[in-house]
């Protein structure tokens, strides 16, 4: 027995346990922790498995199926039945955050009162708490072990910052997560703060109003980004508040045994074939542009810049292929902060060029170079607080990394690679939406969560797949509504002939990055799902058909995919674009497409997403995102002889034309429509035959051919298909 729990119960939770939606899967082994509540859990891959330590147990698990409570009547388990066990009675249990919901809120209460013991405690003696999302690299998605945010508030959303006092506790995030946070927030014990909506202070307003005067503010320096310090800064000091560093992260001890192990992932080499320049040649261009800053020392923290840098690839965070490491760079030497037995396969590559040093010898590092008289360049959107406390305010030089840029304008391999990975990913998708539509025809009823699954496993046959480039966002109906939505087994609805189905999925290849956005109907959509598709479809196609001088930023044409919306009071609260790594993170800067004033230009080489949405909540989603290079454009003119620039859409997938109104459509954009699904065509159609075939002609035929459209849209569109 493991505390307390027989062999025979173990062997119970690690069985089969009866879906009624689909064949169970196989279960892992699962380990059995102790918590402060006297309770077991089980984990696998972050869900829990609990159960009292007195009899009769009360049990809760996950098998990547509906969650089912169990009541031990018996001690007997030899026998099961379909939907229930010899000593047990079992009952679904459907909530958002996949487990009962009284369990959820006592968790969660049972989290934020411990995380006020800690700051209470003399040693600390804070009057608030910040937990941001980010790693101590400020990483979008981080490692298990590093969801801190994720862990303390439930809310699962990649983006958010937590702020706890003695008697509040508080979620600020983005429209995107709107939704998805009132649905995981615990409302007896957290309050949503919805970022950008008005008469909602920010954070740092937010402390400086609610906080008494000369109040502690908590803070791990490891993960609060300087950028972030600041503003902060510069709010409260006006109430003589004070920014506390406390060296060990409080979640971190409330977290304590249960807290995941750090990744072990081994690195491996991103070869020159795609990467386009040797680590020789990378360092030796950034090293220039640091003696150009008037720098000495670059701290690199961010992963996906030291992946780059060194070609180096990993799989230390999920849908990220980067290891989990630190970079000094120095006129003669480069530091990796790193476990070594990680990196030895691919220390060949790097001859002399790199020192290996422990990971946690970074800061320390850090502050005796610093003690040399070195001046560190230091990207306030990249470093964190630790860093800048290691440092002598006279010796730094706060300057973007010369990293971002160079990693953000892709080289013509990379773009190559790009190109490549988008043909494949393309040809997955062809056969999966050749497959889906069928099945959704058929009647077999088919789950969101079931969606993501197939997808994977037409992605996986293609040449070169490593991993989603992300969480696969499926949302039917309603939960398209939700930006970054996210499917539960326990809770995720079934697609339908009558609901609009989002589907937002990508790809990490070994030569690129993808990501890609479709919304489909299945049956009859309505007049005002078409109209709406419709003019999400037409800002889509004005940024596409953009032309532009050299130097503009991306939120000078963010208007262009709003514009349609806005004519009819319509909009959407999320960025049009972000930018995109090759064979990198699915999310990179520093450019951008949205109504943030981001003063980035837009440069030959980078690559960014095209994604207008709209949105009703509670009703359906829509968006069309496809992937664009920015590159050189062929104008008759060139005014100021500063050179024009545009885009290359990189995705192949077709958009579902029953959705198109084509009274809302000029011809313009009716010719962009069918130019771009004959390239899908004449591109993806060599690699598919068949019934699969015949579904790519179809769904590329020209406007006006009948599908879904009337009569008159038909006769008016003749002549622009022609």
């Amino acid at each position: 027995a493991v505390g307390g729990i027989s062999d025979r119960m173990a062997t119970f939770l690690q069985g089969l346990v009866h879906c009624p939606r689909k064949s169970a899967r196989q279960i892992r082994p699962l380990s059995l922790l102790y918590s402060s509540e006297q309770q077991h859990a089980c984990t696998k891959h972050g869900t829990k498995i609990a159960s009292s330590k007195v009899s009769p147990i009360s049990c809760y698990w996950r098998t990547g199926d509906p969650v089912f409570h169990a009541s031990l009547i018996s001690r007997s388990f030899a026998a099961r039945s379909r939907g229930s066990f010899s000593g047990f009675k079992c009952t679904t249990v459907c909530t958002s955050v996949g487990a009962p919901a009284d369990f959820a809120k006592m968790t969660a209460s049972m989290k934020v009162q411990q995380l006020r013991e800690l700051m209470a405690d003399s040693s600390v003696a804070v009057d608030a708490y910040i937990i941001p999302s980010e790693d101590a690299h400020l990483s979008e998605y981080v490692a298990d072990c590093f969801s801190r945010r994720v862990y303390i508030s439930g809310f699962t959303g990649s983006a958010g910052i937590v702020a706890v006092t003695k008697d509040q506790a508080l979620l600020w995030t983005d429209g995107r997560y709107f939704l998805q946070a009132e649905n995981q927030l615990d409302s007896s014990c957290w309050t949503l703060m919805r970022a950008g909506i008005p008469g909602t202070p920010s954070l740092a307003d937010w402390l400086a109003q609610y906080l008494p005067e000369g109040a502690r503010i908590g803070v791990d320096p490891m993960v609060l980004s300087l950028a972030l310090a600041k503003q902060i800064k510069a709010k409260i000091e006006t109430k003589k508040q004070q920014l506390v560093p406390i060296p060990e992260n409080l979640v971190d001890k409330v977290w304590g045994d249960e807290r995941p192990p750090a990744p072990q992932s081994v690195a491996f080499e991103h070869p020159v074939q795609y990467a386009g320049l040797t680590v020789q040649q990378k360092v030796a261009s950034i090293r220039e542009q640091i003696v150009e800053a008037g720098a000495d020392v670059l701290a690199v923290t961010a992963l996906d810049e030291i992946a780059w840098l060194l070609n180096m690839r990993g799989a230390d965070v999920p849908y990220n292929p980067v290891l989990i490491c630190f970079a000094i760079v120095t006129p003669d030497n480069l530091y990796l902060y790193v476990d070594s037995s990680k990196v030895e396969g691919i220390r060949p590559i790097w001859g002399t060029l790199v020192t290996l040093r422990p990971y946690e010898a970074f800061i320390d590092d850090v502050s005796k170079i610093a003690s040399s008289g070195k001046r560190f360049l230091i990207d306030p959107a990249k470093s964190t607080l630790a860093i800048v406390n290691a440092v002598p305010a006279e010796q730094v030089i706060e300057k973007p990394s010369p990293v971002v840029q160079a990693k953000a304008i892709k080289n013509d391999a990379e773009l190559n690679g790009m190109r490549q990975a988008h043909i494949r990913d393309g040809v997955a998708l062809a056969k999966f939406l050749c497959w889906l539509e069928g099945t959704v025809a058929s009647d077999r009823q088919i789950t969101e969560v079931e969606v993501a699954e197939h997808l994977e496993a037409y992605r996986r046959e293609q040449t070169g797949f490593v991993s989603p480039s992300f969480p696969t966002i499926a949302g039917s109906g309603a939960n398209g509504a939700i930006i970054h939505y996210q499917a539960e087994p326990s809770s995720c609805a079934v697609l339908s002939t009558n609901e609009l189905f989002l589907l937002d999925s990508g790809a990490q290849y070994r030569d690129g990055t993808t990501d890609v956005t479709r919304t489909l109907h299945f049956g009859s959509p309505s007049q005002r799902q078409r109209e709406c598709f419709t003019r999400v479809l037409k800002g889509h196609i004005s940024l596409a058909t953009a032309v532009f001088p050299n130097g503009i930023t991306g939120w000078a044409v963010d208007i262009l995919a709003r514009r349609s919306l806005w004519s009819v009071g319509l909009d959407y609260r999320h960025g049009t674009g972000h930018g995109v790594g090759a064979f990198l993170n699915v999310h990179e800067g520093p450019q951008s497409i949205s109504q943030r004033p981001i003063d980035v230009p837009l440069v030959p080489g980078m690559v960014v997403s095209n994604e207008p949405g709209y949105y009703e909540d509670g009703s359906f989603g829509i968006r069309i995102e496809n992937l664009i290079i920015v590159r050189k454009a062929e104008t008759p003119n060139n005014f100021g002889n500063v050179g024009y620039l545009g885009f290359e859409t990189l995705t192949l997938v077709p958009i579902q034309r029953k959705m198109i109104d084509l009274s809302i459509l000029n011809p313009e954009e009716a010719a962009w429509i069918d130019s771009y699904h004959r390239a899908v065509l004449d591109t993806i159609g060599p690699f598919l035959s068949g019934q699969e075939l015949a579904w790519l002609r179809d769904a590329c035929a020209p406007l006006g051919a009948g599908v879904g459209v009337g009569a008159g849209q038909a006769n008016a569109a003749a002549g622009v298909a022609a």
